[in-house]
């Protein structure tokens, strides 16, 4: 027994002595200083109280990780402990790849939320969608259960299976989706080109090479149209769950020459940061469209928000998600690590996106087209001369490969705004304002 009292005792006193450093160095920012002892004083009890009383013995190791998680748990939402296996699937994650389902969460009102789905994953395929509320997972209920823990009972290893537990606002009853995992290979950035001179680019989440992938993109896309220039580009963020602020920041770059990008505040001085925006060598001067959605977050909130305020882009979509917290990740010493919440972001001008999220400049909901009117659209082809017996053709095209090529392209590309009112909308504008830029409005 006297043993017993010895570990918790050396450890409560490592605790003090640590704590004590933190509070003289950073006294002018303690407010409850006088209270801090006493405190201490009250984990230390329970902490003894808990070693000799509890029905099983349990290590000091898993108290203390226990007592840093519902610390940072009940700052917010985005606050939390991570284990040493924790930590390092987060490093794995932002290099792109990882085993698991491919869903971005957070915690909203109490709830385990999906953000937004990743393009192209099982949870993307299965239909799961943002703002889905995960009741259970493996039939065990999500209510106090972390970030982190939740992400560790989704990640698995290619093949296995887990059963997701699904509210989605207008059902009666939650729905059961049993998801086979997979290898999450993120290729965050991906591009077509719609009609000649205009460009879909499409940003799946913010990775450590994404600004370098879309310049590469964009090289692309400039080379193989008419002049090495665009007429139009729609910049599709659309689900972007966020990632990575430094790749967030360089996208922005690459569309603006100046200005501020993104701000943040915090507490500390070393939280105020500001990223501003450098002269272009390779100046990409077309109009652009930003496509945004309820599952559009945090740095793709920042991207869509900066080129919003300089009137460099114009925003189409629904509100977007409302994440505008920075979460920084603090190693401990024994391979742990502490995601705290440190500052917010704004915008150039200075708006919080913190709960409010970007509003679009053009509101437009997404509409999915029903079985029936998909049927009754592809009945209704419609009739042109092309399509008479012996009719003339003039400058008749050569036969080959790259005819049948260009075919199947269009019909995709066809399809693709067929069944995407929000694309549609985007590339009509973006033809709008070319034909309008080349206009002239005064009267002879």
């Amino acid at each position: 027994m006297q043993k017993k009292k010895i570990i918790p005792v050396l450890i409560v006193l490592i605790i003090i002595s640590v704590i004590s450093t933190a509070v003289l160095t950073n006294s002018e920012t303690t407010k409850e200083k006088d209270d801090i002892y006493a405190n201490l004083r009250l984990f230390s009890n329970a902490l003894n109280i808990i070693q000799e009383n509890y029905v099983e013995e349990v290590s000091s190791k898993k108290l203390i990780y226990g007592a840093i998680s519902g610390m940072l748990r009940d700052l917010d939402p985005h606050s939390s402990f991570l284990k040493p296996d924790d930590y390092k699937e987060l490093q794995i994650e932002t290099k792109g790849s990882f085993g698991g389902i491919g869903i971005e969460i957070t915690i909203r009102k109490g709830m385990l939320t999906i953000v937004a789905p990743l393009e192209g994953t099982p949870a993307d395929r299965l239909g799961l969608k943002a703002n889905d509320i995960i009741v259970k997972i493996n039939g065990e209920l999500t209510k106090d259960m972390t970030l982190m823990e939740a992400v560790h009972k989704m990640r698995g290893p290619k093949g296995t299976k887990v059963t997701l537990t699904i509210m989605r606002k207008g059902w009666k009853a939650p729905k059961d989706f049993e998801i086979v995992r997979d290898i999450i290979s993120i290729k965050s950035v991906r591009s077509k080109v719609l009609e000649p001179g205009y460009a879909y680019v499409r940003i799946t989440s913010f990775q450590s090479s994404t600004a370098k992938d879309l310049k590469k993109t964009l090289r692309k896309l400039e080379k193989e149209s008419k002049n090495h220039t665009l007429k139009g580009l729609i910049l599709d963020l659309r689900n972007n769950p966020g990632g990575l602020l430094d790749q967030a920041v360089e996208v922005s770059d690459i569309f603006l020459d100046k200005g501020l990008i993104v701000y943040t505040k915090g507490r500390l001085k070393n939280q105020q940061m500001e990223f501003t925006a450098h002269k272009n060598q390779e100046p990409h001067n077309y109009p652009i469209i930003v496509l945004v959605n309820e599952g559009t977050a945090s740095a793709s909130e920042i991207v869509a928000g900066a080129l919003q305020d300089h009137k460099r882009a114009l925003i189409l979509g629904v509100k977007t998600f409302g994440k505008g917290s920075v979460q920084t990740v603090i190693p401990l010493r024994d391979g742990s690590a502490m995601r705290l919440t440190t500052a917010l972001y704004y915008t150039p001008n200075g708006r919080s996106i913190q709960a409010k999220g970007i509003e679009p400049d053009i509101v437009v909901e997404r509409t999915e087209p029903s079985k029936e009117k998909k049927k009754e659209e592809n009945k209704m082809t419609p009739i042109r001369e092309i399509n008479l017996k012996h009719h003339m053709e003039i400058n008749k095209a050569k036969k080959g490969k790259s005819k049948i090529e260009k075919n199947n392209h269009n019909k995709e590309i066809e399809k693709l705004l067929k069944e995407d009112n929000q694309l549609s909308m985007a590339l009509e504008l973006l033809k709008s304002w070319t034909i309008f830029a080349q206009m002239s409005f005064q009267q002879k």
